[in-house]
């Protein structure tokens, strides 16, 4: 929309509208190059998808490899993307991404409180790729304390309950790793983590909310620290209304903050991160496979695609709309978001069926590839939309699954009300078969193919734990295969799974600079879009993890990058300009 003669409320040089870890890089980066920024957030808590998340980055050639022993190059990194997206994503973005990814970790550790460590063990996703490798390559932010936050600690958005032991303990990736499967020292971790929280005598008062942050909460306050420092303004309850165009520039936008419009002027640029459209049902219905839902989502309630929509009025283009980070879902009932199943589905005793009662996928997939399983599936003479994972009595006793925790800190009989119809229980598989509405004589047959192989250590099916990407949640004590276990022990248990998602990976088309691209490929001045409101560089796939969050700080680095680039080239084409015409700077 054009822009003459508009009275601003209010101005700067940089707009960020969002607040995850792409949107606070971007607004670190603008600032420390210069320019003045105001940072907008549509909902009462900063940190977005973020801070829910595990606030891991996929990194190749980071500085962190070679000191844990291993290697990496920057062909090799570029020949696994472009091998495991199938050569869709080929403008530049992906060399960019590899190229800069790096240099962008050491810049934040060196001018923020961001730290990361490499996680040496942690396998790209699909590690027998050409160019995969058996780890380093994910980095998980150190932990960090709350109490540098001061107030600002109870605005940040609270992690995801399902990475809390006991619904309130925070825990590094490595202790989750530990205490999944009761490894060495589990007793003694979970007592340091028991002391951990209990020992913040002042923090118990304030409120049960850890103040030891980890995983994406702790990024999240690292960079929220970061630009407490530099005295960013943050706004929440801000929502974006739309872009304002003036003579085919983005220079500000409409915002509604509290109930109130206001316009604000952005003189070098607007950057978006404010999450896909995961939460918009109508987009949905729109672009998705069907059935879609966006209660399936494991993301917070605001993720509406505004800042989408806002491109699209500007002519933007969008790519990648039919696809999302997909992840298999569970709903609980009283939560805001589904939780996601990560973990539990690639351990021992456990299938995903469909309705008639038949394995269709590999269970320890990326859990993209299980929701893709899903859709690929559903309709062709079953429904796999929702599926079921089913577990017998032992799974149960050592394992958490979803909103449960494992039986022997919790059995049956001492769990919660509200958790009592969570799952369903049987004596048998047919009995439990008729409670999940999935056909008796399908899961019998299916259950008596499984067992065997599942003794034997090999699924000759669907080749779970042939992987060494399925064995990194795997039970180290299950041998031959750590991911399988035969359903044996009474009572059965089913899990109804939804094909959900942690964001969606369509959005704006944009550049190697992260500028919003119209149809015909050519900027919109003034526009950059990252994170889930760009459409992916990773295609409609997922290479390792961190891989979302990884590419949204990078291009939100870029972004900003760019902006002063420009800024600077415009300030030297006007003083060349001026000195051709003799006037004075």
């Amino acid at each position: 929309m054009s822009a003459n003669n508009l009275q601003w409320d209010d101005s700067c040089d940089v707009l960020v509208v969002g607040s995850g870890a792409g949107a606070m890089t971007a607004a670190l980066r603008a600032r420390d190059l210069g320019s003045t920024v105001l940072v907008v957030e549509k909902s009462d808590r900063y940190g977005g998808t973020s801070a829910v998340s595990g606030g891991g980055i996929w990194i190749p050639c980071n500085h962190r490899i070679e000191a844990l022993g291993g290697q990496d190059s920057a062909e090799e990194a570029i020949a696994y993307i472009r091998a495991v997206t199938q050569g869709e994503i080929d403008d530049g973005r992906i060399e960019a991404y590899v190229e800069q990814g790096h240099q962008v970790v050491r810049y934040l550790e060196a001018n923020s409180h961001v730290r990361f460590e490499a996680q040496p063990r942690y396998a790209d996703y699909y590690p027998e790729v050409p160019g995969g490798k058996p780890g380093y390559r994910s980095m998980d932010p150190l932990p960090f304390d709350a109490r540098l936050l001061g107030d600002e600690f109870a605005r940040m958005r609270e992690p995801s309950p399902g990475t809390l032991m006991m619904g309130r303990m925070t825990m590094t990736m490595k202790e989750a790793q530990v205490l999944l499967c009761r490894g060495p020292g589990w007793l003694g971790l979970t007592l340091k983590i028991l002391w951990r929280y209990w020992r913040d005598l002042p923090g118990r008062v304030r409120s049960k909310r850890d103040r030891f942050l980890t995983l994406g909460n702790a990024l999240v306050a690292a960079l929220r620290r970061s630009l407490l420092e530099r005295n960013v303004p943050f706004w929440l309850n801000c929502r974006l209304e739309r872009l304002i165009e003036q003579e085919g520039r983005v220079v500000g936008a409409e915002v509604v903050r509290e109930g109130r419009r206001l316009l604000i002027q952005a003189r070098r640029g607007v950057v978006l991160g404010a999450g896909g459209f995961e939460r918009n049902q109508d987009m949905r219905s729109q672009y998705h496979p069907q059935p879609s839902r966006s209660a399936w989502s494991a993301t917070p309630p605001y993720n509406t695609g505004d800042a989408i929509r806002a491109g699209q009025a500007l002519g933007a283009a969008t790519a990648l709309m039919g696809h999302s980070w997909w992840a298999p879902t569970t709903h609980v009932e009283g939560e805001e978001k589904q939780r996601a199943l990560f973990v539990e589905r690639t351990l021992p005793g456990c299938m995903l069926v469909d309705s008639a009662g038949q394995r269709f996928v590999n269970e320890a997939a990326p859990y993209t590839d299980i929701v893709y399983a899903m859709y690929a599936h559903d309709g062709k003479g079953a429904t796999s939309v929702p599926c079921w994972l089913v577990f017998d009595a032992e799974f149960r006793r050592k394992y958490p699954c979803g909103a449960l925790v494992p039986g022997y800190a919790m059995p049956d009989n001492r769990l919660p009300a509200h958790l009592q119809g969570y799952f369903h229980k049987a004596d048998s598989f047919v009995e439990l078969a008729g409670k999940i509405g999935v056909d008796p004589t399908g899961l019998l047959r299916t259950v008596e193919r499984f067992n065997p192989m599942a003794e034997a250590g090999r699924d000759e099916d669907f080749h779970k734990g042939e992987s060494l990407f399925d064995r990194y949640y795997g039970d180290p004590t299950v041998q031959p295969n750590p991911c399988l276990a035969p359903l044996l022990k009474a009572p059965f248990y089913a899990v109804k799974v939804d094909a959900g998602d942690i964001g969606t990976k369509g959005g704006l088309l944009t550049d190697v600079h992260a500028r919003v691209l119209r149809d015909d490929r050519t900027p919109i001045a003034g526009l950059y879009a990252i994170g889930n409101s760009a459409a992916s560089m990773m295609g409609r796939t997922y290479p390792g993890a961190g891989s979302t969050i990884g590419p949204a700080m990078v291009f939100g680095f870029l972004a900003a990058s760019h902006i002063h680039d420009g800024e600077q080239k415009a300030v030297g084409a006007n003083s060349s300009a001026k000195q051709a015409e003799g006037l004075p700077n």
